[in-house]
Parts: C-alpha cells; sequence; structure tokens
C-alpha cells in the first residue's frame, strides 16, 4: 500500500481509504464489518472514513469498535459532520458553531478516539454564515481534538472562500470529498484546477460508480440478489442514475481493457481515479473481505495513456462532466 500527502500538508494517508457509509450499522452486520476492517488493515489501508450521519451515528460506533486495539498513531480516521443526527432537531444538523462542536465530541465518543485526524464539514451550509463554521473548526484545532481540515462536495467558488477564512485563523483546508469516477468527472472542469491552486487534495468516494464499474450489471438483465441496485436502504436509490442499458453496455466494453492490463474491472475503476494527481485516496467500501483485498490491488498501478484512451472512447457521451452538478450536491435548505 502506498500512501499519499494530503493537500499542502504533511500529512500521508494510504492510497485507498476504507469507507463504511451504507455499509456498517447498516447493510452489513457487525461481524461482516470487523472482518472487512480486519482486511482492511492487513493489505495496509491505514484510513478509515466515516461520517456521523451514517446510520444516525451507527457506523461510527461499528468502526470505532472494529479499530479497538489498534495503534492510534498508525491510523487516520476522518469523520464528517453536516447531515441529521440523533432525533433529528433544529441544531442536530448543519454547520453551526453549536452543531459542529456538540457533533465532534459524540463522534469522538463513539469513535473511541480523543482526537479526529480530519474533521469534514459534509456539505456546505446556506443557513449558517462561512465564518461560523470556520471558527468552530480552528477551536477545535487549537483545543487538539482535530488535527486536520477538509470539505466534502464544495464547489471551486466555496473551497476558494473557506481557504481564505482557515488561513486567517490559523489553519489549512486540505481536502474536499467529492464523488468521482470514469462516469461521474464534474469535478475535473472548475474543483481540481482551483484545488490545485489552493493546495487541496481530492478524497474521493464512489469510484467504482456504487459497483456498476464492476461490470457486474447486465445490460437489459436482474440485478444480482444481494446487490446495490437491490438494496432497499439507500443502496438501489443511489445506483439508479446508472442503471441504464447505455452505460451499461459501455462499461461491459471496459473488460478487455481490464483484462490486458492484468486487472479486476474493479481495480481498473479505482486506479484510474489514483491517476488524477489531484487525488490523494479512493475511498471503497465492501461488504465482504474479498472486496477489500480485490480494490486494494488497484494502490501503486499505473494505467497507460493508451489504455486511458480506450477508456475514453469506450465511455463516450455516457460520462457526465457538467461542472454544475457539485453545486447540486448541497441542499439549499438543512435536511431534517
Amino acid at each position: 500500500m502506498e500512501h499519499r500527502h494530503l493537500g499542502r500538508s504533511g500529512l500521508k494517508i494510504s492510497e485507498i481509504t476504507y469507507g463504511n457509509w451504507l455499509t456498517h450499522g447498516s447493510q452489513v452486520e457487525n461481524d461482516a464489518a470487523l472482518a472487512c476492517v480486519r482486511e482492511a488493515l492487513e493489505v495496509g489501508i491505514t484510513t478509515f472514513d466515516t461520517a456521523d450521519v451514517y446510520a444516525n451515528t451507527a457506523a461510527e460506533t461499528v468502526l470505532g469498535a472494529a479499530l479497538k486495539g489498534q495503534r492510534r498513531e498508525s491510523l487516520e480516521i476522518l469523520t464528517k459532520v453536516f447531515g441529521p443526527i440523533g432525533p433529528k432537531g433544529p441544531n442536530d444538523t448543519g454547520l453551526s458553531r453549536k452543531h459542529v462542536l456538540e457533533a465532534c465530541e459524540g463522534s469522538l465518543r463513539r469513535l473511541g478516539t480523543d482526537h479526529i485526524d480530519l474533521y469534514q464539514a459534509h456539505r456546505y451550509d446556506y443557513a449558517t454564515p462561512l465564518e461560523e463554521t470556520m471558527q468552530a473548526f480552528a477551536d477545535l484545532v487549537r483545543q487538539g481534538k482535530v488535527l486536520y481540515v477538509g470539505v466534502s462536495e464544495w464547489t471551486a467558488e466555496q473551497l476558494r472562500a473557506g481557504h481564505e477564512l482557515a488561513g486567517q485563523l490559523g489553519f489549512q483546508l486540505i481536502s474536499n470529498q467529492p464523488q468521482y469516477s470514469m462516469l461521474w468527472r464534474v469535478i475535473e472542469g472548475e474543483v481540481v484546477p482551483t484545488s490545485r491552486e489552493l493546495g487541496i487534495s481530492q478524497v474521493v468516494w464512489s469510484p467504482i460508480a456504487q459497483g456498476v464499474l464492476t461490470g457486474k450489471y447486465a445490460p437489459g438483465g436482474k440485478p444480482p440478489e444481494g446487490s446495490r441496485a437491490t438494496d432497499a436502504k439507500g443502496g438501489a436509490k443511489m445506483i439508479e442514475r446508472w442503471m441504464r442499458d447505455d452505460v451499461l453496455s459501455r462499461v461491459q466494453e471496459l473488460k478487455p481493457v481490464a483484462a490486458d492490463l492484468g486487472m479486476s474491472m474493479a481495480q481498473l475503476a479505482v486506479a484510474w481515479v489514483l491517476q488524477n494527481d489531484n487525488v490523494a485516496t479512493a475511498i471503497i467500501g465492501a461488504s465482504r473481505p474479498e472486496q477489500v483485498r480485490d480494490n486494494a490491488g488497484a494502490a501503486g498501478r499505473t494505467i497507460p495513456a493508451e489504455a486511458l484512451a480506450r477508456i475514453d472512447e469506450v465511455l463516450g457521451d455516457v460520462v457526465e462532466r457538467d461542472p454544475a452538478r457539485t453545486l447540486e450536491s448541497s441542499p439549499k435548505q438543512r435536511e431534517v
């Protein structure tokens, strides 16, 4: 497993991050979750990403239990704040000072640690002054409860404003966590160039497009039993944008590309996002340990230029590139 610097900081994280969105505390039983985390550690993954909103705080609890007994200094634990948690009262969501400080205490308790390596604003909060949010993060950094600060799904303009305020308050904004894959490239036009300028890395989620890029979904066919496309708890809704025959047919055409490189389809997808030098790590999710090991095999792999060109040719116009799609990801009103 190779490691990369996160933003313009001294922190290094593993090229592959194990994430537990839609799995721990929800789709996957605790024993299976523990097995996946143990496999992640076995293959050299040191970075683990979660959020308080995942399974309404249960995912953090499961991850904390799974990492118990590990040398804390050898891990990088990432979590997030924004989404509604607990009984979902008026201050149980957003990026107000009250919620950020209280949410951090809850995350520390559930994760069983005295500090969070990277604390991320899960979305942009239009209902709270950015100055208030960034001051709350600055205070957590000074208290030693948070070592580094990042964001998720912020636009280029929002990143620039956050970066400037962070500098004024004496800390760095070092990362952004966007969706990014062969099929979803909306960050390439504006977010990535701005991030390179500001010294911000991408911590990307869904590099396999919720499993579509594994090639297991055949056009016109029924989704395999137990796959994300059959999950009524949220997975099916997330994947439905890709469950079109034109997309699935193009993905099938990538199989010879992966075979020629000696990679699985999942490895090809993960290795593809890691070719972007602004990407520090790709977050993978898993319900079985063998999926963790397969995905981790993408670390350190290089895709030749001719193969990258072939991928672009195969996928053609099914790729989403519109930079405006990033703005859509942050709700203008807080979810309750």
